[in-house]
């Protein structure tokens, strides 16, 4: 495989970057690499990682005062080195310049979660049996039988429900 930037010499140093559900490969030599900096100690693996440049958007937002964690001392230089945080308490106080970096990395800003489809229907339909039984006990308390009996059928339609994806 040969260096993309040159087209000389053999790509020894490989770079794999996904965006949302695009992937982009940068394959370089060793003195190309070095050129732009990645064998550098100095190098910012952010800058790498979120695009070149990106995270001048942190010390745009400091505007020129070095930030620091005030729980584990982490700075913006550490967070350009590394690409990572050092402890929660880092979020907020980089927030500002953050922000902005997530926004182009990830769908939002917000962390809601994952499950897969069928535990998540699971999960509906136990959240859906527990209201229909608490409705229902309400109902037998005020001895009101009609909608005892619709609560009922519900309730017998989302357990059959259940049973039978069970045995299939």
């Amino acid at each position: 495989m040969q260096c993309c930037v040159c087209k000389e010499k053999p790509a020894t140093v490989h770079f794999t970057q996904i965006v949302g559900e695009k992937m982009q490969k940068l394959d370089m030599c060793e003195e190309c690499a070095k050129s732009k900096g990645i064998n550098d100690p100095s190098f910012a693996m952010a800058d790498l990682m979120l695009g070149l440049g990106a995270s001048q958007e942190i010390d745009a937002a400091a505007a020129g005062v070095q930030l620091k964690c005030p729980r584990c001392g982490f700075s913006q230089t550490d967070f350009k080195k590394s690409g990572r945080l050092g402890c929660p308490e880092c979020y907020r106080t980089f927030s500002e310049g953050l922000s902005g970096l997530l926004k182009t990395m990830h769908k939002g800003t917000r962390h809601i979660g994952k499950a897969p489809e069928a535990l998540r229907k699971t999960r509906d339909n136990v959240d859906r049996l527990k209201t229909l039984q608490t409705k229902l006990d309400k109902a037998i308390a005020a001895e009101d039988f009609e909608l005892c009996a619709k609560l009922r059928d519900e309730i017998k339609v989302l357990n059959s429900g259940a049973t039978s994806k069970v045995t299939r």
